[in-house]
């Protein structure tokens, strides 16, 4: 492969949107309320649609012939590169928007930044993408503050779910080879330093839903490795199936 480290790159961040798109679409019907229901369902289709984007690009970068259904589809569990928070059950209601939220304050400030690379293409994704994004996020600070701030059952849920989900929070920062490789040639961004803004984004947030932010020295990680929950295997026996059962089906 000619540049290994920008396929990497690509995949480190498509991977996220891929298996929480995935998670999301678990719950279509299955919503609180319709309103709500279909909004998740359209955060799903949305992180899907960003993915093509991704992975045609990560196609065109590989190029040995695969496509990009062959890039989502059927790589083995290891090869995933996306973090260990996305791929997080839908234990509730509390949860969902737990998990969405706290990976939406990261996409955010990640994009913003990707818009700056110096690869074209990356930065063309990221300008098309963050207007999506920054919905997606209004959506799920929103429901956080309404959890929080609501009932005394809400928040003990919205509570446990944060600190619950908490310790899958650091990795978003840590910097795998092809990270570090894409950095250093100014097409990557430097995610070390969006980790305050994140922190003290997300404190806000949780501070004005009455939540308290977790105190958590020790936290979770491997994802970006491709070193998995046992979630991910599940996730992708269902992701994978059609492809599989069905060879060359296309999107």
């Amino acid at each position: 492969m000619k540049n290994e480290n920008l396929y990497n790159y690509i995949l480190g961040i498509a991977d996220n949107s891929l298996i929480l798109g995935q998670r999301l679409g678990e719950l279509t019907g299955h919503g609180p309320n319709l309103e709500t229901d279909i909004a998740c369902t359209n955060i799903s289709l949305d992180l899907f649609g960003q993915v093509r984007s991704y992975f045609q690009y990560a196609s065109k970068v590989a190029g040995d012939g695969r496509s990009e259904d062959d890039i989502a589809m059927l790589r083995k569990e290891r090869d995933y590169k996306n973090v260990l928070l996305v791929e997080q059950p839908n234990t509730n209601f509390a949860y969902t928007i737990a998990r969405q939220f706290l990976f939406d304050a990261y996409h955010l400030v990640f994009l913003r930044e990707l818009q700056k690379s110096s690869d074209l293409t990356l930065a063309a994704i990221a300008n098309k993408c963050i207007k999506e994004v920054s919905y997606h996020e209004r959506f799920s600070s929103d429901w956080v503050r309404r959890l929080g701030g609501g009932t005394e059952e809400s928040k003990s849920k919205m509570q446990e779910a944060i600190a619950d989900l908490w310790v899958y929070t650091d990795e978003l920062f840590h910097q795998t080879v092809a990270d570090k490789a894409m950095v250093a040639e100014g097409i990557g961004v430097d995610v070390t330093k969006l980790k305050e803004e994140y922190y003290n984004y997300v404190a806000g947030v949780l501070e004005e839903s009455t939540l308290e932010v977790p105190d958590i020295k020790f936290f979770q990680k491997g994802g970006k490795q491709g070193i998995h929950t046992e979630h991910l295997g599940y996730i992708l026996a269902e992701l994978q199936y059609m492809q599989r059962a069905y060879p060359n089906m296309e999107w």
